[in-house]
């Protein structure tokens, strides 16, 4: 064997490691190719939640745990409803027809939801009740936000607090869920007319408001959000 022979063995041992250091070895756990034609799958941010601060909008459900243990039927509505009382009856008949349903979950959406329509409503932000209210309480709000711009009237609305948000009926009636929420707050709220002068409210008094709001889904649909179905207050 020459010297020739000898050097190009070595130079072609050499490119050989070279290329294995820097191409790598199969290892069987190698990702697969990306496939164009394979769909996409999008997933919302947290920031474009239902239970996002405005803007936002509606009330979700939550994801699933796949490997999270159902709680047992005594202690499922702790805190929420008593045993054997009528709304745990309501919620039980809930539960029976969406399994993923959270009563706590869902009072944290509905207290976003409440702000934010109440809110949305003062500055008629049509765009936001509509993703928010169902087509039959839109259509009273949006009459309600007419005659204010009628008359030329702005209303000024403010959340010093919402004291307690709870669950007090629940029903599952064929594929619909409706779950009514009573809603205890503090806010200051001001209408003014085209000259700046008061007509409704007053800006330096904090009110006491008692709203009893009903919340409405489909079960069978694969939209998780809830709209409000029905408003309410208590004096």
């Amino acid at each position: 064997m020459d010297i020739y022979t000898i050097i190009f063995l070595a130079l072609a041992v050499f490119i050989f490691l070279r290329l294995r250091s820097v191409l790598g070895q199969r290892t069987g756990s190698e990702r697969p190719p990306y496939d164009r034609a394979a769909p996409t799958v999008v997933q919302r941010s947290q920031d474009n939640n239902n239970v996002a601060p405005m803007p936002g909008s509606v009330i979700d459900q939550p994801p699933m745990a796949p490997t999270a243990e159902p709680a047992p039927a005594s202690d499922r509505w702790k805190g929420v409803a008593e045993p054997g009382t009528p709304l745990a009856q309501g919620l039980d008949a809930v539960f029976a027809q969406d399994s993923s349903f959270d009563p706590r979950h869902f009072l944290s959406g509905a207290r976003s939801a409440y702000e934010m329509i109440v809110l949305a409503f003062a500055n008629g932000d049509r765009r936001a009740l509509k993703d928010l209210l169902s087509s039959e309480v839109y259509d009273s709000f949006e009459a309600a936000i007419k005659d204010r711009e009628k008359h030329e009237q702005k209303t000024e609305t403010r959340f010093v607090s919402i004291d307690k948000a709870e669950i007090v009926s629940a029903e599952a009636r064929d594929r619909q869920i409706q779950l009514t929420v009573r809603f205890v707050s503090q806010m200051i709220s001001v209408t003014r007319d085209k000259a700046g002068t008061i007509v409704d409210g007053n800006p330096d008094k904090v009110a006491d408001i008692t709203d009893i709001w009903t919340f409405a889904r489909d079960s069978t649909s694969r939209d998780p959000n809830w709209k409000l179905v029905g408003t309410g207050s208590a004096h």
